[in-house]
């Protein structure tokens, strides 16, 4: 997933990112570094926040574009 990527493009914190999501900081350490897997909501809530596609965050694509 491109999350740390995306996060660290923006240069946001993990601790502002996850006070923009409503989550714990905690949470997305474990989510950059693979070791939790983030459920179908929280996959939106990121695609949302850095405005790219679900396939753009999962690395399935590398255009960014949403699709609309």
């Amino acid at each position: 997933m491109r999350l740390k990527h995306l996060r660290e493009m923006r240069g946001i914190s993990q601790l502002k990112l996850a006070m923009g999501l409503s989550m714990n900081q905690n949470s997305i350490s474990r989510y950059e570094n693979g070791v939790r897997e983030a459920d179908y909501a929280t996959l939106i809530k990121f695609a949302d926040y850095f405005e790219v596609s679900l396939d753009y965050l999962l690395e399935r694509t590398d255009n960014p574009n949403m699709l609309k």
